[in-house]
C-alpha cells in the first residue's frame, strides 16, 4: 500500500544486539524484513562531546500502523540511553513488495 510502508533506521552497538532486535521485530510481526549491515563508523555529538564508534545499522521495513509498537520494542530491547530510531515514509516501491510488507505486519500477534 502506497504511503503505508516505512523504512526505519536504527543503529546498534554490536551484532548480537542487532540480531536480537531484528529477530524480535520479525517474529512479532512488527517488521517484514530487517537488513543488518556491516559495521559503520558513526561520529556524533553526545553530552557536548564528539564521539566516534563502530555500530551496526538496521534497515527495518514495516508499516505505519505498527510503528508505535515497533518503537516501544526497540526502546525496551536497546542498550542505548537514547537509541536512534528514524522512520522515513516510502513514497514509491514495487507494488508487490509494499503489499508484502503490509501483509507481514498486519497479522494478529
Amino acid at each position: 500500500m502506497k504511503g503505508n510502508t516505512l523504512l526505519i533506521f536504527c543503529t546498534c552497538p554490536d551484532l548480537e544486539n542487532a540480531e536480537q532486535i531484528a529477530g524480535h521485530l520479525v517474529d512479532n510481526g512488527l517488521a517484514a524484513c530487517v537488513n543488518i549491515t556491516a559495521p559503520v563508523s558513526s561520529t556524533y555529538l553526545w553530552r557536548n562531546k564528539r564521539e566516534t564508534s563502530e555500530e551496526i545499522l538496521l534497515l527495518i521495513k514495516s508499516s505505519r500502523h505498527r510503528y508505535p509498537a515497533l518503537e516501544h520494542a526497540i526502546v525496551s530491547l536497546h542498550p542505548y540511553e537514547l537509541p536512534e530510531i528514524i522512520a522515513v515514509p516510502v513514497e514509491q516501491g514495487l507494488p508487490g513488495y509494499l503489499q508484502w510488507v503490509d501483509q507481514c505486519t498486519t497479522k494478529n500477534y
